[in-house]
């Protein structure tokens, strides 16, 4: 078991992904900030403000994606019903 700073890493703890990601980039730096040290840079900020834009970003593009289907759902079902009233006159 490592120690640093007073705290033990057992076997049991869980690693996310995106701690799999950050100890593959460098992987002192993962285990300092496991030990508590805190990365202090202005650039950590900057890429903060870039995620949350990218986020607003997605969340925008879901929206719009589910009104693209709902607006294709609808232009369809719009189709359908004018086939069959075709259909119903050519019959009747």
């Amino acid at each position: 078991m490592n120690k640093v700073k007073g705290k033990k890493f057992g076997k049991n703890e869980i690693i996310s992904a995106s701690e799999i990601g950050q100890y593959y980039f460098c992987s002192n730096a993962w285990y300092l900030q496991k030990c508590g040290y805190k990365p202090e840079s202005v650039f950590l900020d900057v890429g903060k403000e870039k995620h949350r834009k990218i986020g607003e970003v997605i969340v925008k593009a879901e929206h719009e994606n589910k009104k693209s289907k709902l607006l294709a759902l609808v232009g369809y079902l719009i189709l359908i019903f004018l086939i069959l009233t075709i259909i119903f006159e050519v019959i009747l």
